[in-house]
């Protein structure tokens, strides 16, 4: 049984040779995985999580290289389309000397967009124990409503959902729908992952407490807040706590949110059977070793290349 479905864009990331240079002076790239539900996805597969993908790619090298590195690490690929009516996405990340990234993408429309509602089954999602989606497939209406459609089936087979937006302002026209689109999901979302920025995008406050209680009230619960290197925020129960991160000599932070995400499912996952009755001691060490998977997630170059196993985050976090 398949306990983790993923569902979203997959796509490639082509990260500079040379950090702190915009796209026209960057003289060349490195062609890594990438695509937020994918690489959380690889990062729960990496640390032993029984995980599958529910995506489309198209039927171009691209697709085969993304297909391909699924199989290598263990991720379930029956729920993966191929389409030759539109090209696997393709991103060029930008980075700063910080670490930091911008995202261009080529996708009009891309291959993930293209996923069906009747692509969807129903019998193997139903049988997991969680679902996890962002917001990239909200851009296309096939996606859109296939992403619509898993969520419903979640909910009814008492599948938990979660939800890290994984906000691209880039690739909508109008961020007010792009605000609607996810505000209106929340109320059948259990567990929501956030960045800084998009607690303000879509409260309209940088104030991390009000915030996440305004957001809490529309029903997810708990709310996860990635801070970088100062680790993470959680909200739970009216508790508002932060847990401090751990310092790595960074190389890139893409994938950074989506390996704490990876680290924080696995580990919540195998301390908790009932994941409906969450306490605070296991929710804590869920997120502190979301907060260690992220940390090593930036020591390499490229969304998934760092991605620890399980062992290494153990080892890593009995250092500290």
């Amino acid at each position: 049984m398949t306990e983790i479905f993923t569902l979203g864009e997959a796509l490639i990331d082509f990260v500079p040779w040379e950090s702190g240079r915009s796209l026209a002076n960057v003289s060349g790239f490195y062609k890594r995985f990438g695509g937020a539900p994918a690489n959380v996805a690889m990062g729960l597969a990496k640390l032993g999580s029984d995980t599958g993908f529910i995506g489309k790619v198209g039927e171009d090298g691209f697709g085969d290289f993304l297909e391909n590195k699924f199989v290598e690490t263990g991720v379930n690929v029956d729920q993966i389309w191929r389409t030759g009516s539109a090209n696997t996405t393709l991103a060029f990340v930008s980075l700063t000397e910080e670490g930091d990234r911008d995202f261009v993408f080529y996708r009009d429309p891309g291959a993930d967009e293209l996923l069906k509602p009747g692509e969807i089954e129903e019998e193997a999602l139903s049988e997991a124990r969680v679902f996890h989606f962002g917001s990239l497939s909200l851009t296309g209406e096939e996606s859109r409503e296939a992403t619509k459609r898993a969520i419903r089936i979640s909910r009814d087979k008492a599948v938990k959902v979660t939800m890290d937006p994984n906000i691209r302002l880039n690739l909508w026209d109008d961020h007010s729908k792009l605000k609607e689109s996810i505000l209106s999901l929340l109320g059948k979302v259990d567990i929501l992952k956030l960045s800084e920025e998009e607690v303000e995008f879509l409260t309209g406050t940088d104030d991390l407490r009000s915030g996440t209680s305004e957001l809490a009230d529309l029903g997810p619960g708990p709310i996860l807040v990635t801070l970088g290197e100062r680790g993470c925020l959680y909200y739970y129960k009216d508790k508002v706590e932060r847990l401090e991160g751990y310092g790595v000599e960074v190389e890139d932070t893409t994938g950074a949110g989506d390996g704490f995400m990876a680290g924080f499912l696995h580990k919540l996952l195998e301390n908790t059977e009932n994941i409906s009755k969450v306490n605070f001691s296991n929710l804590v060490a869920a997120l502190r070793f979301g907060n260690a998977t992220a940390a090593l997630t930036t020591t390499d170059f490229g969304a998934t290349s760092a991605f620890p196993d399980s062992d290494e985050v153990e080892n890593f976090l009995k250092e500290r």
